[in-house]
């Protein structure tokens, strides 16, 4: 009880100086709070352009490459006013089917799914200019939902594929799509001469290669769907998706699957990343590189301010802590309480640091703009005067750039705070701690000087 009695006592007797410390820990607290909610929010944001690029959990991404020209008719047949054309076409080179296992027994890989991405593209012809449709396609596993193009959507009605959908004509599709074309669970899907039913409607986020996947189709559906002018796709996908054991064994697996697969072409989340580029990929330059080493600093500085204070303030407390060494009181104890009134200043300051962490956060909240991002974007391969687009993928094939704007949300992470706190006690305990050098130093003979 003495303890603490004569702590408050202490800490009010000289509580302009402890304020000072304490705001300089808070102001190095509060800095390293807010660049860390910055980070927070710049890897969000990352995350949001790398997973429309990428997939949901994945790791790394295999596809068949640019799937190539398709072979035409050297005569394609004259248009006819009224009449429509489709070209259904893969968006990759194809990978057989059978690779999807080999790639997920390797040894670092937890699990792998095959995806193979078609695009419809539909040309009416009129008597003016021809209207051009376009259908992004997804044959999917059935079961398989959690890794993949549909591991980020959600569903908003009727059901996803299980195991008894391998073989059955039904879809999923885009919540916009459905809503645009008035489909509805149990509705009938025209795809390419055959009949599809709507089983589920899932939500999704927007890409950032264009929209998302409009329809999504049991794999083996998929495969046997027309693709003239390249040949049928039985058995095969043209992109895995897969998760490694740990992120330090995608370079591992990134090596695998070259070795198994040597013509297809391999991505890792660390490659997507460093393609995109614009003021995104700054700010995150800016937060990892320029705001950690500012935060050192101004850390640094703090520490060493709060030594050189509480320091001044032993030197300045000779007469009263030398007396009690003088009156009995142990060193020991005397740098106890020095120690307690320096972790109590920390503790101060770690409150008053995470405030203005907060704020600073609330002022990244108020003002930050979006954040530009040039990313490749997948444009197709032409066949004939028709497009075939990439759904929401940048992976292989022919590509340009497209922006997006994504907005910095910074928050405040738990660990963030315990850091916080856990640095500013450390700065106190610091300054105790070369506080209680000179207080070993400290001999009675040197108050009673002093009250002479």
């Amino acid at each position: 009880m003495f303890f603490l009695t004569y702590l408050r006592r202490e800490l009010r007797r000289r509580a302009r100086q402890a304020t000072f410390i304490a705001l300089g820990l808070a102001l190095g607290v509060g800095l390293v709070v807010t660049v860390a909610a910055a980070s927070s929010g710049v890897k969000k944001a990352q995350g949001t352009v790398l997973a429309s690029l990428y997939g949901v959990g994945t790791d790394v991404a295999v596809n068949g490459g640019d799937p190539g020209q398709p072979t035409v008719p050297a005569q394609p047949p004259a248009p006819v006013p009224g009449k429509t054309v489709n070209n259904l076409t893969p968006v990759y080179g194809s990978v057989k089917e059978s690779k999807v296992t080999d790639v997920a027994g390797l040894h670092d890989v937890t699990s792998a799914v095959g995806v193979l991405s078609l695009s419809l593209q539909s040309i009416t012809f009129h008597v003016g200019a021809p209207t051009l449709t376009s259908l992004a396609i997804d044959g999917v596993e059935p079961g398989h939902d959690a890794l993949g193009p549909l591991s980020g959507a959600t569903l908003t009605s009727g059901r996803m594929f299980t195991s008894a959908d391998s073989d059955a004509p039904v879809a999923v599709v885009d919540a916009n799509y459905a809503k645009s074309h008035s489909l509805h669970v149990g509705s009938a899907i025209p795809i390419d001469g055959d009949t599809f039913t709507v089983i589920g409607i899932v939500s999704q986020a927007q890409q950032v290669g264009g929209t998302p996947t409009d329809v999504y189709l049991p794999l083996a559906q998929a495969q046997t769907l027309s693709t003239t002018g390249y040949g049928p796709q039985t058995n095969d996908v043209n992109t895995i998706y897969l998760t490694a054991a740990s992120a330090a064994d995608v370079t591992a697996v990134h090596k695998e699957i070259t070795a198994l697969l040597p013509g297809a072409a391999v991505t890792t989340q660390s490659s997507l990343a460093s393609e995109v580029t614009g003021s995104l990929s700054t700010a995150s330059r800016l937060v990892n590189e320029l705001g950690k080493w500012l935060s050192i600093l101004v850390l640094i500085a703090a520490f060493a301010l709060a030594c050189l204070l509480t320091m001044a303030a032993v030197n300045r407390r000779a007469r009263e802590l030398g007396t009690l060494k003088a009156i009995g009181w142990r060193s020991r104890r005397v740098i106890s309480q020095v120690l307690g009134e320096s972790v109590a200043v920390g503790i101060g300051g770690a409150l008053a640091g995470v405030g203005l962490g907060y704020a600073g956060v609330a002022i990244i909240a108020a003002l930050a703009p979006s954040l530009p991002a040039t990313v490749p974007v997948n444009t197709g391969n032409s066949v004939g005067h028709v497009q075939s687009a990439s759904a929401g993928s940048s992976l292989g094939g022919n590509t340009t750039t497209r922006v997006l704007h994504v907005p910095l949300h910074a928050s405040v992470s738990v660990e963030a705070l315990i850091l916080a706190v856990a640095l500013a006690i450390f700065g106190g305990l610091l300054a105790g701690v070369f506080a209680s050098w000179r207080i070993a130093r400290l001999q009675p003979v040197d108050a009673l000087a002093q009250v002479a």
